[in-house]
């Protein structure tokens, strides 16, 4: 049984039996056992998030400004890349609200989960524009993470990474491979605590199923379907992308990236669509010199639908537990978004939802609690995520090739041309 689904099933079973021992008189004293398990849990996966995100970020910048030296292609590619995700983190911070005021959770749905969860969020005044700004350049990076401060943190790691990029060949592998030692170990504590994740859900969603009762089930099914209308947005967004960029009609990018859509929504896995993406590439008129380039750099380092769902669901979160953000708050929440999706490249789902969601709720002052419970239902979220990031990674390298002005059979060796005809 996969992790995932052994995470799901503990969900279920948990909420189940706190749902059936609601209102007994032992369960306030399973509440007290299980509640502080939970805890226990959630702080083990949060004592990596700060130098998980630090060592990602740093490689993730430092293999982004290789690969954008190593060819004018990649460096076109990596332009294209950043300019996407910046803008799928905006449309989300546009489309929440819209979303949430569209359909809401019942006021007495949140309130149950709530207290359910018992996590107040510290809530402090809102900072007018001019010391937001200069709250975002730390004067102590350190403390910054001592204090689980992220938007300073992020943007001093994030120079940190382009100044690494200027050192000599010798000390910047050096870094680079120190970081890389560094993201490694704590992948592992991660493993580790995702090991234990079925005990942490359980006694998360026992205390939320004996608390909430039902409204539970139809919070979280609200929360899928919002989160996951979010990335459909993402995903549709590909066409007129590939339309606008590429000059090539939608029915035939839609013919062309079905197959590899295929493939994302069977194995939830950029990397396993990678031949097919190769091959609509193709049917588009993607030469070979384009496409070999850019869609395994994009494989790599871009997630389109990260920055757009990750502060989703930290929004969601944030109207969970009622707190109020100001555009300051919406700024930070973008700004994180989109940088931090550089660092979660090629993670496991589960890894990349903690390391990637947790910076952005602590940039805007939401509670990270409700994550323990919300990761085991990111399968079906996670569909969308996999098949938005497959279609834009199509969508971005025949806009690539079509703008760098590459004809098909440009830059081929004769092995190309060859492999090309399929000889």
């Amino acid at each position: 049984m996969s992790q995932p689904t052994r995470i799901l099933l503990s969900l279920v079973a948990g909420l189940l039996l706190g749902l059936a021992s609601a209102g007994a008189a032992w369960a306030e004293g399973v509440i007290s056992i299980a509640e502080p398990i939970g805890g226990l849990w959630l702080n083990g996966l949060q004592m990596t998030i700060v130098p998980l995100v630090v060592s990602l970020l740093i490689n993730g910048i430092a293999a982004t400004a290789e690969a954008a030296r190593a060819s004018r292609i990649a460096a076109r590619a990596m332009i294209l890349f950043v300019i996407l995700l910046w803008i799928s983190s905006a449309i989300a911070a546009a489309l929440m609200p819209i979303f949430l005021g569209m359909w809401q959770l019942p006021a007495e749905s949140a309130e149950a989960l709530r207290s359910a969860l018992s996590a107040s969020p510290a809530v402090g005044t809102v900072p007018g524009i001019g010391e937001f700004i200069r709250s975002i350049v730390p004067t102590n990076p350190v403390s910054a993470a001592a204090t689980d401060n992220f938007l300073p943190l992020i943007l001093f790691t994030a120079v940190f990474g382009f100044a690494l990029t200027r050192l000599p060949q010798e000390p910047r592998e050096f870094l680079t491979r120190f970081f890389r030692a560094v993201s490694d170990v704590m992948l592992v504590m991660i493993g580790w605590m995702l090991w234990l994740g079925p005990i942490g859900v359980f006694a998360l969603a026992y205390v939320v199923g004996a608390r909430a009762g039902a409204a539970a089930f139809g919070a979280l099914l609200h929360y899928v379907v919002i989160v996951s209308a979010v990335g459909i947005v993402i995903w549709l967004l590909a066409y007129p992308v590939a339309l606008i960029g590429a000059r090539v009609g939608i029915a035939r990018f839609a013919r062309a990236v079905a197959p590899s859509q295929a493939v994302a929504i069977s194995t939830q896995s950029s990397l396993a669509s990678l031949p097919a993406m190769l091959r609509g590439a193709e049917a588009l008129g993607v030469p070979v010199v384009t496409s070999g380039i850019v869609l395994p750099l994009a494989v790599a380092v871009f997630r389109v639908t990260g920055p757009a769902m990750n502060l989703a669901v930290a929004l969601y979160v944030a109207n969970w537990f009622g707190v109020e953000l100001g555009p300051t708050q919406i700024a930070a929440g973008i700004a994180a978004a989109a940088i931090t999706t550089m660092g979660a490249v090629s993670l496991p789902g589960q890894i990349s939802f903690i390391a990637s969601i947790a910076p952005i709720c602590l940039a805007i002052g939401a509670p990270i609690a409700p994550l323990g419970v919300l990761i085991a239902v990111e399968t079906i979220p996670d569909i969308f995520r996999t098949l938005g990031n497959v279609t834009m990674n199509v969508a971005a390298t025949a806009t690539v090739s079509h703008r760098s002005g590459i004809e098909p059979g440009e830059g081929q060796t004769e092995e190309d041309r060859l492999l090309e005809a399929g000889q």
